[in-house]
């Protein structure tokens, strides 16, 4: 049995705007922070990390620059952009409110209904 936990549908693009939100990270960093950040219980493909850094700055959430990594290599690196700040804000009041009713409801008891 593994501690990692799946990614539902939607949550990865709200878990790279919270990360990068950390700091510009290039995208092998958005890796390792979400990694960081949740305990290693979620890790990320890079195949389906970098299609989402692509379409995030795409639809103009992230901005991305060219950089050198900590390792001494090029690498492009991410930032919010103020549209990103405000959908990671937006999409995190709604994932709030979300976890607490599925857990108001999980905890349910018999004689409560």
């Amino acid at each position: 049995m593994t501690d990692q936990a799946q990614l539902l549908p939607g949550t990865l693009d709200l878990l790279i705007l919270k990360a990068v939100s950390l700091g510009p990270l290039h995208g092998y960093g958005v890796l390792l922070r979400i990694g960081q950040i949740s305990g290693r219980a979620l890790l990320i493909e890079q195949g389906a990390l970098y299609p989402a850094l692509f379409r995030l700055v795409r639809q103009g959430l992230l901005k991305a620059s060219w950089g050198t990594s900590e390792n001494n290599r090029r690498a492009k690196f991410y930032e919010l952009t103020a549209a990103g700040r405000k959908r990671l804000r937006e999409e995190t009041e709604d994932w709030n409110r979300l976890a607490a009713a599925i857990g108001s409801a999980l905890a349910t008891r018999p004689e409560e209904v």
